[in-house]
């Protein structure tokens, strides 16, 4: 665990006009940093120069396995005194465990890889329904432009139009969303994380996940939390929410 004052890691978050982290990967490595206390300090980039900032890094984004080529997008990290810049939750995630590895962080696991599909799959409707569209209102006028366009592209539909079946999106995953929950219990017994007494990477995707959320619109926030499961992680992981920028 580091101990000097002096940051050892930069990290790439995206600006708003709150100036707190609202970005659920991005959360997911504040959570790690905090955890692991790691000495960091966040650099906020609104979405036209995420791209040109990190090019300046010398980043490249990779490919998936299909060879489409990623975007380039934060998170990203600047490890000081390696002068390593990487860029995407997991690969950030692997390193700092590798170069930090006390406090010791579960990254994967049989039980942590079930939720975080079957949350993919049932939570992210409710998140592009109800945090999409409304992320835009915590943006700047400048991001606000890039972000309307660009996702409404990739959508193929107008931002106001998910909130019109916004109702109907969260009708369709409500019994999955308490599987879900329900998954997060199986530990109950041993602690309030997934695994037990300790967190884990799976514990940080949810709580990051539900921190950006509530930055972006607390009754979408308290919407989820009404979910056995997800309060109970959540609480759990809020000492590794202190510092948020």
């Amino acid at each position: 665990m580091a101990t000097q004052t002096e940051p050892e890691i930069v990290l790439y978050d995206l600006a708003n006009t709150k100036n707190v982290c609202f970005s659920p990967t991005v959360w997911r490595i504040r959570l790690i940093l905090n955890y692991k206390q790691i000495p960091y300090k966040t650099i906020f980039l609104e979405f036209p120069d995420i791209e040109p900032t990190l090019k300046g890094l010398g980043l490249v984004p990779g490919e998936s396995p299909t060879g489409e080529k990623h975007k380039y997008t934060v998170p990203a990290i600047h490890h000081v005194p390696t002068n390593t810049h990487i860029m995407d939750s997991t690969p950030i995630a692997k390193f700092l465990e590798a170069t930090y590895p006390t406090p010791s962080l579960p990254l994967t696991s049989e039980l942590g890889r079930t939720i975080e599909v079957q949350a993919r799959s049932v939570v992210g409707p409710t998140f592009r329904a109800s945090v999409v569209p409304r992320e835009i209102n915590i943006l700047s006028p400048r991001s606000q432009e890039y972000f309307r366009r660009t996702r409404e592209a990739a959508l193929g539909r107008k931002l106001e139009d998910l909130l019109d079946a916004e109702e109907e999106s969260w009708k369709a995953v409500s019994e999955g969303m308490r599987g879900v929950g329900e998954l997060m219990r199986t530990n109950k017994e041993e602690g309030p994380f997934v695994l037990g007494a300790q967190p884990s990477y799976t514990d940080f995707f949810i709580a990051g996940s539900l921190q950006a959320a509530r930055v972006v619109d607390e009754g979408v926030f308290e919407r989820h939390m009404k979910y056995v499961g997800y309060k109970e992680v959540y609480e759990a992981c809020l000492p590794y929410m202190m510092k948020y920028i």
